[in-house]
């Protein structure tokens, strides 16, 4: 598991600090129609939480639910921007606004229906939760979903 975990910090800083893919750029689509260049996406003085989910996975529904629930609070305390990233194919992501506009998500939902970031980022189950510090750098990875795992997250981020 902690190999799995370095191996994905790695590839976020290849993808986002400077290396090839950085330069190529992964552009996906929100929601509402809008692109969006990821890299340019993670903030500097700003801590940014990138979540990839899928609309059939019950583990990621209640742990958007649940942030979404509390990203308020956390962005009245903390300067922080969460992401969520839609890894549902072509075909089921029409199903991705209709669930995210009915669960009053107030966070920038992006679709990635290609998978392009999902293999970039070598993600291969969902949830999978990464926590970007001020700098950009990627400090915590995860997979999975716990009741309370949005309270662990919140207590990292007000550390960063």
């Amino acid at each position: 598991m902690k190999m799995r975990k370095l191996i994905s910090i790695c590839l976020f800083l290849s993808l986002f600090c400077g290396g090839a893919a950085a330069q190529k750029g992964v552009v996906l689509r929100s929601i509402d129609g809008n692109t969006y260049d990821v890299g340019e996406l993670i903030k500097k003085d700003q801590v940014t939480i990138v979540s990839f989910f899928a609309t059939w996975c019950k583990p990621c529904l209640r742990e958007l639910g649940a942030i979404n629930d509390v990203y308020d609070d956390w962005k009245e305390s903390v300067d922080v921007q969460f992401i969520a990233v839609s890894i549902d194919t072509a075909q089921d992501s029409e199903k991705v606004a209709p669930l995210a506009n009915g669960n009053a998500w107030d966070f920038l939902v992006l679709l990635d229906p290609e998978g392009e970031l999902k293999r970039q980022m070598q993600v291969q189950t969902v949830p999978h939760t990464v926590i970007f510090d001020k700098r950009g750098k990627p400090v915590d990875t995860h997979n999975s979903y716990t009741d309370g795992d949005e309270n662990a997250i919140f207590e990292m981020i007000k550390k960063l």
